[in-house]
């Protein structure tokens, strides 16, 4: 009796090692659990994961951070500009997707994104409607831009001189950011009505969306999951000058496929790039005790295209290549001379950090990152970064521009970021512990099969030394 249940234990450790390396072999629970994550993202109507990306839960916020010129006149001489950083004005940021339509049978989805952003005085330095700040005055140098080396030059000239115009303006922080009455493009409107009488860096942004989006649903490929196909009712974009840089890749940022690798390249469509990026892989972070993949964009991204040919679609026009770091927008902003770069020229040429006194560029507060969990494609954490920058330089029809150096001259930089609530942390946690118990089935298995293997040795030591005893006893009473 005593040896069949030996070999009972023995049978069932065999049994359990086998059956947990097989499982693991065939990943046969992992396939369950990436299976019904799956099905599970799928943007189609009445489920959860619709209304989680219609209105995501963490607040988004965007802080804004002003260079105010400290030595204007001595700009105009010549000399070096120096920079004061002030900020963060804060803003929380609400962006719901709205007249969201489910399209082809499920496999496409429309909808508006319009974004709302509300000032947030515990999170700031000061009251952005009193604040002064000095910066370059982009109406009046667009115009001398435009008209230098035109006749239209000697009508501007009478114009700045009428309203006392300069490379250099003061107004208001809210002002700059959402936009004021500008009395030299007031008559340029009467002039031309397509002239806006108003300038904001981001005016216009304010309670508005930026054109319609129809993104894949994910019911054909997951990896597809709110992937762009169409913006405004276009496949591609139509300023750059090859068709890879006119393409529309990837999703919005806000949210990704599951089942992420650390090999795979992440795309994203940025409207306010007016263009496609695209991040790799950094490292492993944890955000609240929740594993996460950091993807960052690569040096690559920002490289000149007189350098890297993969960039040379952005030089526009073809053969006018940038800097490394900087990013020519101005053909999407109605030829206004504004460039994008990473906030004080990080991931830039030196010479753009040291044209400016009052550039410090660090990776820790100025690099873009994503930090998305890799099992759900949940974004935990992210910070867009983003520089807006303004050319200008001397200009012999206009006594205005002075002597001053041709330069990229900083207005302002910007983080957009998000972070997990606690709430939404909490479920996703349960999930990835549920999911995580339930793939490591086979592991139990061969655990339990060690654990009774164990056993079986003990067990079969002791009969065996009981035989011996036995044994040893039997010859000592024969002699």
């Amino acid at each position: 009796m005593k040896r069949l249940g030996l070999c009972a234990v023995g049978g069932l450790a065999v049994a359990l090692m086998v059956a947990g390396i097989s499982l693991m072999v065939v990943r046969a629970f992992q396939n369950i659990v990436d299976g019904e994550l799956k099905e599970e993202m799928v943007l189609k109507n009445g489920s959860d994961t619709l209304k989680l990306w219609e209105d995501p839960p963490p607040p988004v916020y965007l802080q804004f951070y002003i260079f105010n010129v400290t030595n204007p006149l001595e700009v105009l001489d010549g000399e070096t500009p120096r920079v004061t950083e002030i900020g963060p004005y804060t803003y929380r940021e609400d962006r719901p997707k709205v007249n969201v339509h489910i399209l082809e049978n499920g496999t496409k989805v429309s909808f508006f994104n319009p974004r709302t952003f509300y000032f947030v005085p515990e999170k700031s330095v000061g009251n952005p409607e009193v604040d002064l700040i000095r910066t370059v005055n982009v109406p009046a140098v667009m115009a001398m831009e435009m008209a230098s080396s035109t006749a239209l030059h000697i009508p501007v000239e009478f114009l700045l001189l009428l309203y006392k115009e300069e490379v250099f303006s003061i107004h208001t922080v809210h002002e700059w950011l959402w936009g004021y009455e500008d009395k030299f493009l007031h008559t340029l409107h009467k002039v031309n009505p397509k002239v806006d009488p108003r300038f904001g860096f981001f005016y216009k942004m304010n309670g508005t969306d930026d054109g319609e989006y129809i993104v894949l649903s994910g019911e054909k490929n997951y990896k597809d999951f709110t992937r762009i196909v169409r913006w405004k009712g276009q496949e591609k974009l139509k300023w750059w000058t090859t068709p890879e840089s006119n393409m529309i890749n990837g999703t919005d940022g806000t949210s990704f496929h599951p089942l992420i690798d650390p090999e795979e390249t992440i795309y994203i469509f940025a409207s306010d790039f007016c263009r496609s990026l695209y991040l790799t892989f950094e490292k492993y972070v944890a955000v609240k005790g929740i594993p996460a993949y950091r993807f960052v964009p690569p040096a690559s991204l920002y490289i000149s295209g007189s350098i890297n040919k993969d960039n040379a679609g952005f030089c526009v026009p073809p053969g006018h290549c940038t800097g490394t770091g900087i990013m020519n927008i101005s053909v999407c902003m109605e030829g206004a001379p504004i460039l994008l770069s990473p906030p004080h020229f990080y991931q830039s040429d030196e010479v753009y950090v040291k044209s400016i006194e009052g550039m410090h560029p660090k990776k820790e507060d100025h690099e873009t990152f994503l930090d998305i969990n890799p099992t759900t494609g949940f974004l935990l954490r992210a910070c867009k970064r983003l520089q807006i920058n303004v050319f200008v330089q001397s200009l012999p029809d206009f006594f205005q521009t002075g002597n001053i150096r041709t330069l990229l001259f900083p207005v302002l930089h910007f983080n957009e970021s998000v972070l997990v609530d606690e709430d939404s942390a909490e479920k996703l946690k349960i999930v990835l512990f549920e999911s995580s118990m339930f793939t490591s089935i086979p592991y139990i298995l061969m655990g339990l099969g060690v654990v009774f293997g164990i056993v079986f040795v003990v067990l079969a030591r002791k009969t065996f030394r009981r035989k011996e005893e036995a044994r040893e006893g039997l010859v000592d009473t024969s002699s």
